[in-house]
């Protein structure tokens, strides 16, 4: 059975942990809700998940191969217990490995290392997805060219992954101005969403991703995304999707941004 390939939100710092024991704040329960049903939602439970977040580039594709990830806490000014969240998965270096070769067999140099952590944009959804951390992850760096077909590349070479049990993930945010925030961001923000929805969801591949990977040209891009890094786990699971139907999943408003979740293959 054949996986589809996701880009899902990872919220903001570790949102959906500020209190425990107690549900989070009203503006996030929503994406909480969404992520918690996202391996319910699927064709079949995945063996593994490879994991793209905006929050880790490096020089050339980059797998982690660690056996048992710590977790990096890279998020700054909350409470105190929220350096002290526990998501145990196992790392999956063999879908790592994997997930190397086909990129070296698609023409991309790569590289290995097993000491960093699964940074927020891993864990924090995951703990909501998966919270018997009863899956195993393995984490791909972005590329730092930060090159948008480059990427869309990437996920084409990763996409036979979705034949092996493996769940491709994109996680970021569709909108990312840390500095715009609030009831007046909203209408540019949904202007964005809706521009860069039509653009992910478009019938015809080979002119999605020809969208998608123009992005900086759909209206207020540079505002959306002052840097390119939180759009770019979504052209991996773009390119993952390959020819199949893209969708949009879940939009919703936190913070004044209106973002969204996608779905394809």
């Amino acid at each position: 059975m054949t996986l589809p390939s996701l880009f899902v939100p990872h919220g903001g710092g570790p949102c959906f942990f500020l209190h425990p024991g107690e549900a989070p704040d009203p503006m996030w329960r929503p994406m909480q809700a969404y992520l918690a049903k996202v391996i319910a939602s699927l064709p079949e439970r995945p063996r593994a998940i490879l994991m793209i977040s905006g929050h880790w580039e490096a020089p050339v594709p980059t797998v982690h191969v660690g056996e048992r990830p710590v977790l990096l806490f890279d998020y700054y000014g909350f409470p105190e217990h929220t350096y002290r969240l526990r998501w145990d998965a196992a790392g999956a270096p063999d879908v790592a490995r994997r997930a190397a070769g086909l990129l070296q067999a698609a023409g991309f140099a790569t590289a290995e290392e097993a000491q960093r952590g699964w940074d927020h944009g891993v864990f924090i959804p995951m703990m909501v997805a998966v919270p018997g951390a009863d899956i195993p992850l393995a984490q791909l760096s972005l590329d730092r060219s930060l090159d948008p077909a480059a990427h869309i590349a990437m996920g084409r070479a990763l996409a036979p992954l979705r034949d092996e049990g493996v769940l491709i993930v994109g996680s970021s945010m569709s909108f990312h101005n840390l500095r715009a925030r609030g009831p007046s961001v909203t209408p540019v923000a949904d202007a964005w969403d809706r521009a860069l929805t039509a653009a992910v969801t478009d019938p015809d591949p080979a002119r999605r991703a020809a969208r998608v990977a123009g992005w900086e040209h759909l209206p207020h891009a540079r505002f959306a995304h002052p840097e390119a890094e939180h759009l770019l786990p979504l052209m991996v699971a773009l390119g993952a999707g390959g020819d199949g139907p893209a969708i949009c999943d879940y939009r919703d408003t936190v913070m004044g941004w209106v973002v969204s979740g996608y779905r394809f293959g």
